[in-house]
């Protein structure tokens, strides 16, 4: 799985071994963080395309972000769409978790789903925070769920 910075500059390490060199720079300059993993999604033409990001918030002192990109031909309904954008944030979440736990960083998953039942993604909305939550994450949704409404949504658009 290929990731990269906000600026484009590609990851040379495993994901893993960047967050934890993230970490351990971030807490050595004396920052509080906080991660939060979330997808978005984007169907254009015959792609749909996926967007991961693990974003680090530094209690008051702004943030930074890794992507990873992939896009595909298979076609989804909104309700499978969704329920794959939160499969993705689960897969690093959970390769990601030990880590967060042996460092002591809070990690939230970012679900890309409204809470109002006017909105079609709401149709996921029990699926997708029983699947994080059955997980052990804490659950963001809409209008909540910045890293992925705001931050992977920037990177599909």
């Amino acid at each position: 799985m290929k990731w990269r910075r906000f600026n484009g500059e590609p990851i040379q390490l495993s994901i893993k071994e960047e967050v934890r060199q993230a970490i351990i720079r971030e807490t050595a300059k004396g920052f509080h963080l906080k991660v939060c993993i979330g997808t978005d999604s984007q169907v254009k033409g015959i792609d749909t395309e996926f967007a991961t990001v693990i974003v680090f918030l530094r209690e008051g002192h702004g943030g930074f972000m890794f992507i990873h990109n992939e896009k595909t031909r298979d076609v989804y309904s909104i309700k499978e769409r969704m329920l794959i954008e939160v499969a993705k944030s689960i897969e690093i979440a959970y390769e990601l978790c030990d880590m967060f736990t042996e460092y002591d960083v809070d990690m939230e998953v970012h679900a890309d789903i409204n809470t109002n039942p006017q909105f079609k993604s709401n149709l996921a909305l029990r699926e997708a925070m029983g699947y994080i939550l059955g997980m052990g994450f804490a659950f963001k949704a809409k209008p909540d769920a910045f890293a992925s409404s705001c931050c992977a949504d920037k990177v599909v658009n």
